[in-house]
């Protein structure tokens, strides 16, 4: 996964996180990675979000602990 996106004209947080993530319930996580951009609510083309990798919910789901192996 990149470690960066750009933006298109009139996205939102929800639908970047939608396309980068697979999900739009990770917005919170892609918005903590880019504190300096919170105020944007819909972005216009060319502006650099950080998307590190995040852990999903499948990652999650796929450590169990010991008593439910």
């Amino acid at each position: 996964m990149a470690e960066h996106y750009t933006t298109r004209q009139n996205q939102t947080w929800d639908v970047i996180a939608k396309e980068v993530y697979g999900d739009e319930k990770y917005t919170e996580q892609l918005m903590k990675n880019n504190m300096d951009k919170i105020g944007i609510f819909v972005f216009s083309a060319g502006t650099v979000l950080n998307t590190p990798e995040i852990e999903t919910q499948q990652e999650q789901e796929a450590v169990l602990p010991d008593w439910r192996n």
